[in-house]
């Protein structure tokens, strides 16, 4: 605690130099810096079950706690890292605070990106000791980068407009200025301090230091990517340009016709994607997506009368099907980290590999309504947990998507026999395919659990959803 502050926080992001920024400032003689406070995964770092006394289940009880456990902490400033997905309670705590120092760690989302890619290739996040690194390129995936820096932007453009609006100062650090011996002792400065730096810590060695495109396997066509991009300063600047709110690159356009679809993550994304390839007589391959502003643009003006529609899910379809397909699954598209933790948390009842002949109806049912209680809690905001868009809001989904371009038709699942070969029609088609219709979740169907009391656990858990799109009990088709 200082007269300038009484703790701080870093926002920063993986593979930012956040870990060398922490070690630096724990070399400070009166600075505490408790790693990733707020991980929803782990507490501090992965191997610690504690900060201060404060467990992680007590942590996430009540996040403040922890906060005035490291604010009070005698003797020394204490702070920790924060990452846009961590407990996102954490956040109005600290923004709200001007006894919190911010502290703004940024790095270019390319350079981010691909140490990232690196470092999943490889296992190595740390690096102590230059023979034991291991070597790997990264493989650039458009659609990927472009929600990486998508979820950068949103998260720098919500912290400097919450500064704004309260009056406060940040001290801003790009990568490269965690090299600088001055900048980390006028961090210190700024934080009010008592230690300063002789010299920055040598432990950490810097994992990939070769040229960019080096480092990339299909650099070309990385190049070519990035080449469509808006151009923008990625490195010196608070926050990212261009604003964007809505997640463009999720969109999917038909190959040829001009239709727009805006996915509501947990919907028939599948269905309404083969039936988009299939209008084109083209595959899921060929359908336009990862799209930009500035060229979602251009599709546009290039496409007189185009039309957009997005798809809307019954609750208790959509929350079963998510949880079938991203929580109780374990291959790809599944959320391994917050499956994991609900079940070590939140006590989940769920196996802790793929479902098997022991895993009964009863069983699934029970898991189910246990999710059930986690969304209603998530949505709340009363977990460490992110919100994922699988399982937010359909209104909410709708509102970010009206940030940039509001549906011309809001759909729902049931009626997309009909409604969709209408819009095809519209758009030229004489006979266009009927779209399949979405076979039953697996390792059991939603008809198999569904009653009365399924269905007020998701009314209450998504009323906004019911209230705004007039949804009545769920029925099997």
């Amino acid at each position: 605690m200082t007269d300038s502050f009484d703790y701080f926080i870093v926002f920063a992001e993986m593979r930012t130099g956040s870990n060398f920024l922490e070690t630096n400032l724990n070399a400070l003689s009166d600075v505490a810096c408790h790693g990733e406070a707020f991980n929803p995964h782990f507490i501090g770092y992965p191997n610690t079950s504690e900060i201060l006394g404060i467990d992680q289940q007590t942590r996430d009880r009540d996040p403040g706690r922890l906060i005035r456990m490291i604010r009070d902490d005698p003797g020394r400033l204490g702070g920790f890292r924060f990452f846009h997905d961590h407990d996102p309670r954490v956040l109005d705590l600290a923004l709200d605070d001007p006894r919190c120092a911010k502290i703004v760690l940024t790095r270019n989302p390319l350079d981010s990106y691909v140490s990232w890619k690196i470092a999943q290739a490889t296992g190595q996040w740390k690096l102590t000791d230059v023979k034991r690194r291991k070597d790997a390129r990264a493989v650039f995936d458009a659609v990927e980068f472009s929600a990486h820096v998508e979820a950068l932007q949103d998260f720098q453009v919500l912290l400097l407009n919450r500064l704004q609006r309260s009056g406060q100062a940040a001290f801003y650090l790009a990568y490269e200025d965690l090299q600088d011996l001055g900048v980390m002792n006028g961090l210190a400065q700024w934080l009010g301090v008592r230690g300063r730096l002789e010299a920055l810590d040598q432990s950490l060695k810097r994992q990939n230091p070769s040229p960019l495109v080096s480092k990339v396997a299909n650099a070309d066509r990385m190049a070519e990517a990035l080449g469509g991009l808006d151009r923008f300063n990625l490195t010196r600047t608070p926050n990212f340009e261009p604003r964007r709110g809505p997640a463009v690159p999720g969109y999917v356009a038909a190959p040829e016709t001009p239709l727009l679809y805006l996915p509501v993550r947990g919907g028939p994304e599948i269905q309404v994607r083969k039936w988009l390839a299939a209008l084109d007589r083209a595959t899921i391959d060929d359908l336009i997506t990862g799209m930009t502003q500035k060229q979602l643009r251009i599709w546009k003006r290039k496409r007189p009368g185009h039309r957009s529609f997005t798809v809307l899910r019954h609750p208790v379809a959509r929350a079963h099907a998510v949880f079938c397909n991203r929580i109780l699954t374990t291959g790809p598209g599944s959320l391994v980290k917050i499956r994991e933790t609900l079940r070590r948390q939140f006590k989940l009842p769920i196996p802790g590999d793929e479902p098997g002949t022991g895993y009964s109806l009863a069983d699934h049912r029970a898991a189910f309504e246990a999710f059930l209680e986690f969304v209603r809690m998530n949505l709340a905001g009363q977990t460490a947990i992110r919100v994922d868009a699988s399982w937010a809001t359909q209104a909410q989904a709708l509102t970010g998507f009206g940030d940039f371009l509001p549906p011309d038709h809001v759909l729902r699942e049931d009626e997309l026999p009909a409604m969709l070969p209408d819009l095809a029609r519209r758009a030229g088609h004489g006979e266009p395919p009927r779209p399949e219709v979405a076979g039953p979740d697996m390792p059991f169907g939603l008809a198999e659990i569904y009653d009365e009391t399924i269905e007020g656990l998701v009314a209450e858990v998504y009323q906004r959803d019911y209230v705004m799109f007039g949804f009545g009990p769920w029925r099997a088709d």
